[in-house]
């Protein structure tokens, strides 16, 4: 995860609808939004932040192509070259018996590959430290942070376009 520093400005919401229209008036007012919490996912939120579509996909494949990949050449050189045996009159490099061992060595790479890239992007690690903007955003408000440092409006505008599209509270933190 990500070292934060600096100060912030934390909007805290009581409400999913009106933080979901409340972020594309804010991107209007022309203030950065540096990320918005909630205790479950609002669909249309990612959109509304302006954040690209995911790669996951991508990265998939190319996990499985790797499997595939690496089960095929291992079945190659173990059964046709290394040590070729006759099995039952069959040639020594037949694709349809190696079709069980490819599809299971794909699924293998795609799963733990996944699962790395997910520990990876988002910063997990075995000691994680969590940064709370304010811990009731884990049980039922909505939090949006902005970073006062990457915006060239006054903390004073900030807090008045937050509070006009429909914040709560308006709170500072300083990591």
């Amino acid at each position: 995860m990500a070292e934060l520093t600096g100060k912030y400005l934390v909007g805290v919401f009581d409400d999913d609808d009106v933080i979901l229209h409340a972020v594309p008036q804010i991107r209007r007012a022309g203030v950065k939004i540096h990320d918005v919490y909630s205790p479950f996912p609002i669909h249309g939120l990612d959109d509304a932040l302006g954040l690209p579509r995911t790669r996951i996909g991508i990265a998939a494949f190319l996990f499985g192509l790797t499997g595939t990949t690496c089960a095929l050449t291992m079945m190659t050189w173990m059964m046709g070259i290394d040590w070729p045996m006759n099995i039952g009159g069959k040639d020594y490099i037949s694709l349809p018996n190696f079709i069980p061992i490819t599809f299971e060595l794909t699924v293998l790479f795609t799963a733990f590959g996944m699962v790395t890239t997910f520990f990876v992007t988002n910063g997990l690690s075995p000691n994680p430290t969590p940064v709370m903007f304010d811990p009731r955003s884990t049980d039922n408000k909505f939090v949006m942070a902005i970073e006062l440092g990457k915006n060239k409006m006054s903390e004073e505008d900030i807090t008045k376009v937050l509070r006009d599209s429909g914040a709560g509270e308006v709170n500072i933190k300083q990591f």
